[in-house]
């Protein structure tokens, strides 16, 4: 007898097959058939857990923003530098392992798509004030006009934009390994906050 899936786990299934697919094409591309296809069941199906095309695309990168601050959140026990250059690690270790679905992210909150763009804040407001924490002033993420938090914000798009040109050089070609990659990032973290 074959088991059947609960509405949430239906959903979640959906949802991670679309996160699967995500790292071969950006969000805009993922056949809607081809995902119902995969979860075995007709796309009408499909629209009973998620209305509307776009119901699902928010889910699916939702998701993606959700992988991403989770797996670049170090361990609480680690010294606050220590957690800001793990972060960093795993940061660039997820975009060099999943530049695709990364670019797709990214470029769909700067072609404006309103949940996109949205997600993409969120995502970037939650790893600005991880940064601000290990910085040791997390008020400061609260205050999102203040120049401290502006120039983390900044910070982060420089980081996250080396790392993308960076991964897309083949390996022995990159100028640089990963972790000098993460030491420059840090080392241009200090200097901005000089300024």
């Amino acid at each position: 007898m074959e088991h059947r899936l609960t509405a949430d786990d239906r959903k979640r299934q959906l949802v991670k097959i679309g996160l699967m697919m995500l790292r071969d094409k950006p969000i805009h591309e993922l056949s809607i058939d081809a995902i119902a296809s995969e979860a075995g069941i007709s796309r009408g199906l499909l629209f009973h857990y998620f209305p509307s095309k776009r119901d699902y695309y928010v889910a699916v990168i939702s998701a993606a923003g959700r992988r991403l601050l989770r797996v670049t959140k170090p361990a609480d026990s680690l010294a606050p530098e220590q957690q800001l250059r793990e972060m960093l690690v795993q940061f660039v270790a997820f975009i060099e392992r999943r530049r695709t679905a990364y670019i797709s992210f990214v470029r769909g909150a700067a072609g404006g798509d309103d949940f996109a763009v949205e997600v993409y804040d969120e995502t970037r407001a939650g790893l600005t004030k991880r940064v601000l924490t290990y910085l040791g002033v997390p008020e400061v993420a609260d205050e999102r006009m203040s120049a401290e938090y502006l120039r983390i914000h900044a910070w982060l798009s420089y980081t996250e934009d080396l790392a993308i040109e960076w991964s897309a050089l083949l390996e022995e070609d990159r100028p640089y390994g990963a972790d000098a990659l993460v030491d420059h990032a840090i080392d241009a973290l200090q200097v901005l906050r000089k300024l």
